[in-house]
């Protein structure tokens, strides 16, 4: 008795649904003909447009960013390499040798220090910021179908009242659902009417805060860097007097009677010479500006980007960290790009991987595009929508007729759902595609 019950409602609900679709497809016809006004409001259309600007400017600053943290990661790996050279080519018996070492130490740490800082002050702000548009891109959607819903319910009423034949019962009906659907409407645009403008006005102060973290970053990054540049530079000057013109000339076997040239020890650095390099300042704790959502971590990434190509040592080895080489650089940028690198250090050591599922699609709905997962539960407010939890599984399958597809909308059947009933008109309905994610 109850497998009957359960499906009287779903042919209910689809019977339901088929009508509701029927009834807007109809309603935006004689509005596009001219024969039935819609209702339109400049005002909130004005702040659809901003809404849009917004968010292609937003994804655009946020692309960008990915780019230049990418950029940051093979600048990292072509001065690493750059400087293994220099620790490779370094002889043992050479005066500076371990404060050169301690140079590229440092070199490093500042490389992945700031790396660091740009993802914790600045992607993640970005994707904190970008994070409020789905939700709100999905409200304005679903707004533009309950006002088509009011403007049909509002000329079936008029058309009832100006009938020639009053029927008193039809018309009382079409007025409780005349003003259903215009509560339902304008709940939804009050809300959306007070949020927009305010979304709108907060770009300034985002946009301020994101490319003054940025330009502060670089700013002391490179104040360091030029400081270890100096002792690199002095290091090898100290290295070129103290050996001369016989720096690599092969030296015979020294014999008894030789006098002794060459034997003297070299003297220790004077006060201030780059032998007593300082410990690179790399402050680790939390900045305030990063303004994540709690809870947030950082996006997964790739192992090891590809290696930058090779770096041939030429004369001049103080200038590798900052004469960046354009051709290692974007080789080394343009093997990272697909997946942008914003790992901790320690996963940068780890070398951990996100592997994707392999398993197969056998015995899979009519039409099967790929599966998607919901990423936050999603409270159906339409017979034609689907109820999903965080977690839940979707298989997208494509809309029987494509017309009707609402941006930002999917077609679908609930994994669970399929395996347990394999009918695809009790199971399917639509539902947000930015409340899921695609896992296949």
């Amino acid at each position: 008795m109850a497998e009957m019950g359960s499906k009287g409602v779903t042919a209910g609900k689809i019977a339901s649904n088929v009508q509701k679709k029927l009834t807007r497809a109809q309603e935006k016809v004689l509005q596009k003909l001219g024969k039935a006004d819609e209702t339109k409001d400049e005002q909130f259309e004005q702040c659809v447009q901003n809404f849009s600007r917004q968010l292609t400017e937003g994804t655009r600053l946020q692309k960008d960013l990915r780019t230049y943290l990418a950029s940051v990661k093979a600048m990292h790996e072509a001065s690493k390499k750059l400087n293994e050279c220099l620790q490779e080519v370094y002889e043992p018996d050479w005066p500076g040798r371990d404060e050169a070492n301690k140079i590229a130490e440092n070199n490093d740490l500042l490389w992945v220090d700031y790396h660091q800082k740009l993802v914790d002050q600045a992607l993640l702000t970005m994707d904190t910021y970008l994070g409020q548009f789905p939700d709100i891109k999905s409200r304005i959607a679903k707004r533009g179908r309950k006002l088509v819903d009011y403007d049909s319910a509002r000329h079936h009423y008029e058309s009832l009242q100006t009938a020639k034949k009053k029927d008193e019962a039809k018309i009382a009906k079409a007025e409780e659902e005349l003003i259903k659907a215009q509560k339902v409407f304008e709940e939804m645009n009050v809300d959306l009417q007070e949020e927009l403008p305010s979304l709108w006005n907060s770009r300034v102060g985002f946009y301020v805060n994101t490319f003054q973290s940025i330009a502060g970053l670089e700013e002391n990054f490179h104040k360091e860097m030029s400081k270890l540049n100096q002792n690199l530079n002095d290091v090898l000057v100290s290295l070129e007097k103290q050996h001369g013109s016989n720096t690599f000339t092969i030296k015979a076997q020294p014999s008894d009677n030789a006098p002794a040239k060459g034997n003297k020890s070299p003297s220790p650095p004077p006060d201030g010479s780059p032998a007593a390099t300082p410990e690179i300042r790399v402050n680790h704790e939390p900045e305030p500006a990063a303004a994540a959502t709690p809870g947030a971590a950082l996006p997964k990434s790739p192992s090891q980007p590809a290696e930058a190509s090779e770096v041939t040592c030429g004369t001049h080895p103080a200038a590798g960290a900052q004469e960046p080489g354009e051709t290692a650089a974007s080789e080394a940028a343009s093997s990272s790009l697909p997946a942008v690198v914003v790992e901790t250090f320690s996963a940068a050591v780890n070398g951990t991987v996100e592997g994707g599922s392999g398993a197969g699609r056998l015995d899979l709905p009519p039409g099967f595009m790929f599966k998607v997962q919901a990423q936050h539960d999603y409270t159906a407010t339409d017979t034609d929508e689907l109820q999903l939890k965080a977690g839940d599984v979707v298989l997208v399958i494509p809309f029987q007729n494509p017309e009707e597809q609402d941006e930002g909308w999917l077609m679908g059947v609930k994994e669970s759902d399929w395996n347990l009933h394999k009918e695809l008109e009790k199971c399917r309905g639509v539902f947000p595609e930015n409340f899921t994610a695609r896992v296949q």
